[in-house]
């Protein structure tokens, strides 16, 4: 208990009053995201292994094991103490190349407490949809653009979903580093792969249609490596030939998920 409470001691930001909050907090709780008021403003605690790996991540790598695509690999398992390591390590990476992210106050085992961010770029895309499509789309770019840009300084993020990010300064933060494709594939691959995810979130979100769309990608691609551009073109290619039977499954229920893998692929198949 006192080194745990000597560690707290060393984290920016905590007062003499924040410690005991903080350790109940992290002693009690049981939530994988949980959010802790303190006197300066409220910090996330993030617990590692609360979750059953997915029945997904398992037929995933067999998937792609037997059609040889390198980007359907899933990240390495790691164990709850190597995630939170993980995660902890990769924000250090992001940061030392001046790339936004949110600060580790303090680690133990398998928890984390991450400093507040602010509203995710999904919670305001949600806010503004409505009222202003304008700033809306644009906010939707500006994520493209920055991730053209992250990937420029050599870096991949895995899952780059809206609400994976935030706004600083006008710049796209990120945060929720549990994923690291590019141990499991060369890192263009990854960047590819990155927007592709992130073409998912705009196909399905935007709200000026393919407008949008033109000006996301030519955002991403003004920044993105020239190798990131060939390996978008292998990825849609080889998913492009799936298109056919999306479409057949869609005239029979077309969920969410399959709408958006159906325009985000389409779009960047002719685009890329």
């Amino acid at each position: 208990m006192a080194d745990a409470i000597d560690n707290l001691k060393a984290g920016r930001g905590l007062s003499e009053e924040d410690i005991p909050v903080l350790l109940t907090a992290l002693l009690s709780g049981s939530h994988r995201v949980e959010c802790v008021p303190l006197s300066q403003g409220a910090v996330w605690i993030k617990r590692y292994g609360t979750e059953c790996t997915s029945r997904w991540v398992v037929l995933q790598r067999m998937i792609a094991n037997l059609v040889g695509a390198p980007f359907l690999r899933p990240s390495p398992a790691l164990d709850d103490e190597g995630m939170a390591q993980r995660e902890i390590r990769r924000i250090t990476m992001f940061a030392s190349k001046d790339v936004p992210t949110a600060r580790v106050v303090y680690s133990s085992g398998s928890a984390v407490v991450f400093s507040d961010v602010g509203l995710t770029v999904g919670q305001q895309l949600r806010a503004i949809a409505g009222s202003d499509p304008v700033a809306h789309d644009d906010l939707l770019v500006l994520c493209a653009r920055e991730l053209g840009r992250l990937h420029a300084k050599g870096l991949c993020h895995g899952r780059p979903f809206p609400r994976d990010m935030f706004v600083k300064d006008g710049r796209i933060g990120f945060m929720d580093f549990e994923e690291e494709p590019d141990t499991v594939m060369p890192l263009a691959t990854a960047q590819a792969r990155d927007i592709w995810l992130l073409f998912l979130q705009i196909a399905g979100r935007a709200r000026l249609g393919s407008q949008t769309h033109d000006r996301a990608y030519k955002a991403w691609c003004e920044a993105a490596p020239a190798g990131a551009i060939d390996e978008l073109h292998k990825l849609t290619g080889f998913l492009g030939a799936f298109l056919w039977f999306a479409r057949l499954i869609g005239r029979v229920h077309m969920g969410s998920d399959l709408r958006q893998f159906i325009m985000a692929t389409s779009y960047l198949k002719h685009a890329s």
